[in-house]
């Protein structure tokens, strides 16, 4: 079974910063989700990571600061590991699939910004120093409440832009980054046709270490869990109950 939920809503009215991203992963849980492809328009740090490429993310830097980041903030305490953000399984199945006609990068670090503004010329350059390779403004905190809930996580990071550190193209504006868009939704609606079909005929791994992410994590004892935070709590602490 598939659940598509568009983060921004229908109507792409949700700023990055006011997404509901605990209800969103939530909901997903409760639907049975084991498993989230993430499809992310980004900016590109890279001199060789050009806009139309795909790139499978495997690390995140967090710059974020306006967002609840976790489930466990009212009475129940978890400390789940955020080593390895991106199931290693999944993100083979996608880059596996990839028609010949979409370029993509097997790996990459992306930084999280809080926007909703671009960055500014002296913040691209340091990112760019510190070897990231795309910037966006939605995979935090969703990769780490996806951890939270124990459901493995992916990122296909669609590039649109070159930021503003290119000094040979122009600073992103929003009708640039549409005009790649467009282009990058018509080839991730064909890479997620092929997903699809290989995921049908793969014989699952289930030993990803985000499906078992509390087993180590959950700090509060059960006899000194809260009611109320084990009833919000209910479709993430199932398997404990």
């Amino acid at each position: 079974n598939i659940a598509f939920l568009p983060r921004h809503g229908k109507s792409n009215n949700l700023l990055p910063s006011n997404i509901n991203y605990r209800a969103n992963i939530d909901c997903l849980k409760s639907l049975g989700v084991t498993d989230i492809i993430s499809l992310s328009a980004v900016g590109s740090l890279k001199e060789s990571i050009k806009p139309g490429d795909f790139v499978i993310i495997d690390q995140f830097i967090d710059r974020t600061f306006a967002r609840i980041k976790t489930f466990f903030n009212d009475g129940i305490v978890a400390h789940v590991s955020m080593a390895k953000p991106t199931s290693k399984h999944l993100s083979k199945i996608i880059f596996e699939s990839a028609p010949d006609n979409i370029n993509i990068l097997n790996g990459g670090t992306y930084i999280a910004m809080e926007g909703p503004q671009f960055s500014t010329l002296a913040e691209s350059n340091l990112y760019r120093s510190w070897n990231c390779d795309v910037i966006g403004m939605t995979n935090m905190p969703e990769a780490k409440l996806a951890r939270e809930a124990e459901i493995a996580y992916a990122t296909i990071a669609m590039v649109t832009d070159y930021d503003c550190w290119h000094p040979d193209h122009d600073a992103v504006t929003v009708d640039s980054i549409i005009k790649v868009l467009n282009t990058n939704s018509l080839n991730a609606k064909n890479l997620l046709k092929s997903i699809i079909k290989n995921i049908e005929k793969t014989e699952w791994n289930w030993n990803d270490p985000a499906y078992s992410a509390l087993d180590y994590a959950l700090i509060t004892p059960e006899e000194a869990r809260p009611q109320h935070a084990k009833l919000k709590l209910q479709n993430l602490l199932k398997r404990f109950n």
